[in-house]
């Protein structure tokens, strides 16, 4: 096949075996790759009913048909899993090199069940799998464990001590610090017992029509370096840019969303950490952005730090020590953290201890106990462990559930949805809880991209989220990088696909298999007993209006949007597809599988 390499690399750790498979190529056709791949094998293998942490759940790591190919931004995959976070589907995105040399090494998939009766790590390559013993190796830090098993023409993955431990947001990360970050899949992988993947590939994908490719691939590089975000914006500063503009719209949230300003946000800025602490920039496999950063301390040297990274470690803490927040993040990144949920899970136990539900020294500014709480977080000692539960645990337990900013479990994300009101639909209505990167309405509500949208309005919002829904599952299946988003739109990602496959793609189908997907990760969200109840928002967003900035006085009106979201869906007002919705999607039997544990419950 042109594109796909229709082989899936199968291994059961508890059975002790491996074998390749094909994959049938209506399936790659019907859920491209990647994201959408994951969610076919989730759906079909694993009861949404099974301990994320036990044998039976899987973990996905898959590949999309524009993977390895010479295409900018395409090094991109995912890994899809049963979160132990949020015990909804959960699939992670990376712009590791890693999927790339799977992909090379001739698999569109790698999926891993079971578990090793001792720490073992795997060597995969165009012949299969090996699997070598990793007792040597359990306890390392991030990125030693990759740099250690590190193969020519290779690239790889590991878990650190927090993904070893059980810590419910852990990492799993390659050795230059790229990270499948969200959900927890680091603390999947160390229930397996499975310290770390080497793959091994050098044999390129097969393309259909190379002077196509090379035309629209000429094309695409074109438009990225004439887009101002992707050619000036982020290869200045990288997402840290973020912070100054956030801060100014009033959206920077501030000690744990009390506030959507930062009085301090210009000692944690993108231009401080450009002028003070940069050493150079860096980017993912195949990408010419280049929206990473190399940086350092007075101390230490490391990646980062992200937007992301800044707002939960620094704004959403109180913290303005911009070293103690960079160092706290290269930690996170050694340890194997998440650091949204680190940072959002910290806020809430502050906010907790400040309001006397918890007897702890932490409080909103104490950068002073930031590196301790992370290290007690990895390995579970002292408070660590309710920090090792995530945000929402942690607060059931101390009695205040309202103090959690998460939905359906997962930390919210960068900005204040008060000043965005689709952003709030957004975070509402992802399947796997409070995410940023499944139809970001930052560009239209606050960058002008495609257009200028009212931010403060809710009408019209639901139909522009979901046409940005869909094309965010197109892109994680493809694995290509949604920052070539901001530069070209989903004509080019269908003439790319078009020629790497053979197989003409128009617009509308690549849409329709991102709603596709869409509603597949509903549905076994759906089995996994979520519900309109669950998409929804911390009730601090949805009644305690903002007080300072230019987002003042405003809450989130989801009740204004979430009802349109479901009719335009062709869902049930209960946020249950429709069976013609079903239908028309190709996805009858997933249907059946669903009616019949409905019956039986």
């Amino acid at each position: 096949m042109d594109g796909w390499t229709g082989k899936l690399l199968r291994v059961d750790l508890s059975q002790k075996t491996s074998g390749c498979e094909d994959i049938e190529p209506d399936v790659l056709h019907t859920y491209l790759g990647g994201r959408g791949l994951g969610a076919y094998f989730l759906y079909t293998e694993v009861s949404p009913g099974v301990d994320p942490l036990g044998p039976q759940n899987i973990l996905a790591f898959c590949t999309g048909p524009l993977t390895g190919v010479q295409v900018p931004t395409a090094g991109r995959s995912s890994v899809t899993t049963l979160s132990p976070l949020t015990r909804t589907i959960l699939d992670s995105n990376s712009g590791t090199a890693f999927g790339v040399r799977l992909k090379w090494a001739g698999y569109d998939a790698l999926v891993i069940s079971g578990r090793a009766s001792e720490p073992v790590w795997l060597e995969v390559n165009k012949d299969g799998v090996q699997v070598h013993p990793a007792s040597d190796l359990w306890g390392a830090e991030l990125p030693a464990t990759v740099k250690r098993l590190h193969r020519k023409e290779s690239a790889g993955v590991a878990i650190g001590p927090a993904g070893e431990n059980g810590v419910l947001f852990a990492t799993i990360a390659s050795e230059d610090g790229k990270s499948f970050g969200r959900g927890g899949v680091g603390a999947v992988m160390g229930a397996k017992n499975l310290k770390a993947i080497i793959a091994t590939g050098t044999l390129h994908p097969s393309i259909a029509d190379e002077r196509a490719l090379e035309f629209v691939e000429y094309e695409t590089r074109k438009m990225l370096a004439s887009a101002p975000r992707t050619s000036q914006g982020l290869p200045e500063f990288g997402t840290s840019v973020l912070v100054n503009l956030m801060n100014a719209y009033g959206v920077l949230p501030t000690r744990n969303f009390q506030e959507g300003i930062f009085e301090q946000a210009e000692l944690i800025s993108g231009e401080r950490l450009k002028d003070e602490f940069l050493d150079k920039r860096s980017a993912c496999w195949g990408c010419p952005i280049g929206c990473r950063r190399k940086t350092h301390t007075s101390r230490q040297a490391g990646e980062g730090p992200e937007y992301e990274t800044i707002y939960a470690l620094g704004s959403n803490l109180g913290i303005s020590d911009f070293e103690t927040l960079i160092e706290a993040n290269y930690l996170c990144n050694r340890l194997g953290l998440d650091t949204i949920s680190t940072g959002v899970t910290i806020a809430c136990a502050m906010e907790l201890a400040e309001k006397g539900y918890l007897s702890s020294d932490l409080r909103f500014g104490r950068a002073d106990l930031l590196l301790n709480a992370i290290e007690e977080t990895a390995y579970q000692r002292g408070l660590g462990k309710d920090l090792a539960l995530g945000s929402r645990r942690l607060s059931e337990k101390y009695g205040a559930p309202e103090l959690a900013m998460q939905v359906k479990g997962l930390e919210l994300p960068a900005y204040d949805p008060r000043g965005m009101q689709g952003q709030g639909l957004l975070y509402a209505t992802s399947n796997r809880g409070a995410c940023h990167l499944r139809g970001n309405m930052l560009g239209p509500e606050l960058l002008g991209a495609p257009k200028m949208l009212n931010r403060f309005a809710t009408q019209g919002k639901a139909g522009i989220l979901i046409v940005l829904q869909h094309t965010s599952a197109v892109i994680d299946s493809l694995g290509m990088c949604k920052f070539a988003n901001f530069a070209i739109g989903d004509e080019f990602f269908a003439r790319l696909l078009s020629a790497v496959t053979g197989k003409k793609y128009e617009v509308q189908e690549l849409l329709i298999a991102g709603e596709r997907i869409w509603n597949l990760e509903r549905l076994f969200n759906l089995r996994a007993g979520f519900s309109r109840v669950d998409d929804t928002l911390p009730a601090r967003l949805l009644e305690e209006p903002l007080t300072k900035g230019n987002s003042q006085g405003y809450v989130v009106r989801l009740d204004e949007m979430l009802n349109d979201y479901y009719r335009f869906r062709g869902w049930d007002e209960n946020g249950v597809p429709r069976p013609a919705k079903l239908a028309a999607l190709g996805l009858e039997k997933m249907w059946v599988t669903f009616q019949e544990e409905l019956s039986h419950a």
